[in-house]
């Protein structure tokens, strides 16, 4: 299968069965993540695995986007050490943490299992329930896992606007 064709073959899952994902898979999803690009190579991400009815419920305080996934991961990054552009001190972590969420939900569909990007949750809850440093942001749950027979794509997940639309 060709990139462009195992990218538009991924879509946002919201619903999984309850199956647990194989030691081996979740490793290489989690090695993706580890070795996506980050600005000036600085690596500010961090990765929290979240399984287990104490610390998933603990997910669904902060969000109702969990869809049933038994593993969840929460993508943060470290704002102490991400990279600040130099003319205006935007801060890169955010961007980084997108990217390896991007590299995770990709890897997560390789080894085929679902995902779903979640940004729609509480920031300071998650710091406190999670237990968080002050110095790492919490930016996306990741639900994963093997998807429901029911969890058919969002319509219209796959209608983009044309390519002279997107162009500037």
């Amino acid at each position: 299968m060709s990139f462009l064709d195992f990218t538009k073959d991924r879509h946002s899952v919201r619903g999984y069965t309850n199956r647990i994902i194989e030691p081996e898979k979740l490793a290489d999803i989690l090695e993706a993540g580890r070795i996506a690009p980050t600005a000036n190579n600085n690596q500010p991400h961090r990765i929290k695995v979240i399984t287990g009815p104490a610390d998933l419920s603990k997910v669904d305080e902060c969000t109702p986007c969990r869809f049933g996934a038994s593993t969840v991961l929460l993508v943060c990054y470290d704002k102490s050490i991400s990279w600040k552009r130099n003319f205006d001190g935007a801060d890169s972590g955010a961007i980084d943490a997108s990217i390896v969420t991007t590299y995770l939900m990709l890897a997560a569909h390789e080894a085929g299992l679902g995902s779903c990007w979640v940004m729609y949750f509480d920031p300071a809850k998650t710091s406190e329930l999670f237990a968080l440093p002050e110095n790492v942001v919490p930016m996306a749950f990741l639900p994963i896992g093997y998807p429901a027979k029911d969890a058919v794509p969002t319509q219209p997940y796959d209608q983009r606007f044309a390519l002279e639309q997107i162009l500037l």
